[in-house]
């Protein structure tokens, strides 16, 4: 497939990043895809942009097609950029995760508050070489759009939970016990290794972003009930299933055509703290998708 020019891009305000096993989304209609190059290098795979409830919807698979991309290794810079340059404003993660709460159950689900960082390889910002950009990141997630994603779980009668802490792995190896034990001491509610740095560069592409955690398993800190991957993979397709029904309708209540509320839509606005005739031209032309507005 011939790589389509940026001019040429369609328009589509709602975005998915597929986790481990959500490779496609299946009723999109009319799709085409679309090779897309970005300042920041390629994203995971092709971008596949149609319609869905009646709304263009972009979706992108986080590891692949496949799954030939480690966590550490994901360019999420680039998969951010690429949804910023189709126009999305409404940005949806899939990922799977492990459960450090008992009451958090494999095949449950989960829209998280807040994260905790324990990754160690990953680029976490689209700016540096001669801008400073601090944006607000006490909230990490949209919660008009987590809510939307709850009451829509509720409608379709998924078990959700409503908040708690994603604490982000490098892995790509599962927790050791010692690790496990640590993290639900310190109150955590679900184990992962894809929310960051995504969710910090969808805060400074100004997306409203929400993680729809699949729970997989118990990590490793349930006596005898130690997470084997033959578990996660029976308990990630019953997952994947209801993660499909949910994002049809997520995306028929989104309204596309309203102006966004939240703090999501302008977290740049005092974010920048560099001087306009102090930034390199080859930093600005890199980043100028996202600052234009206020330059």
């Amino acid at each position: 497939m011939k790589k389509k020019s940026i001019n040429k891009l369609p328009v589509a305000k709602i975005g998915i990043i597929g986790g481990s096993g959500v490779y496609n989304i299946e009723g999109i209609k009319e799709l085409k895809e679309y090779n897309i190059k970005t300042p920041f290098g390629n994203p995971s795979d092709k971008i596949v942009v149609g319609e869905l409830e009646g709304k263009k919807v972009a979706f992108l698979p986080r590891h692949g097609r496949g799954h030939r991309i480690m966590p550490s290794e994901i360019n999420s810079q680039a998969n951010i950029y690429a949804m910023k340059l189709l126009g999305v404003e409404y940005l949806l993660s899939i990922s799977a995760c492990g459960s450090l709460k008992e009451e958090i159950k494999p095949r449950d689900f989960i829209l998280p508050d807040q994260i905790f960082d324990r990754t160690k390889l990953r680029k976490h910002t689209f700016f540096g070489d001669g801008i400073v950009c601090h944006v607000s990141f006490a909230e990490p997630y949209c919660y008009n759009l987590r809510k939307l994603i709850f009451d829509c779980c509720r409608e379709l009668g998924i078990n959700v939970h409503f908040g708690g802490t994603y604490v982000c792995i490098e892995g790509p190896q599962f927790s050791t016990k010692a690790e496990s034990q640590v993290n639900r001491q310190l109150g955590f509610s679900v184990v992962g290794m894809t929310a960051l740095p995504e969710a910090k560069l969808a805060r400074e592409a100004e997306m409203c972003y929400a993680t729809i955690g699949l729970v997989t398993d118990y990590d490793v800190w349930k006596e005898g009930q130690e997470v084997t991957i033959a578990e996660v993979v029976e308990n990630l397709r019953a997952n994947v299933e209801n993660s499909k029904k949910l994002l049809k309708l997520v995306i028929s209540r989104i309204d596309t055509e309203m102006p966004r509320k939240c703090e999501c839509k302008d977290a740049l606005k005092y974010a920048i703290f560099t001087q306009k005739d102090k930034i390199p031209d080859k930093t600005l032309k890199k980043v100028k998708l996202l600052v234009k507005k206020y330059f």
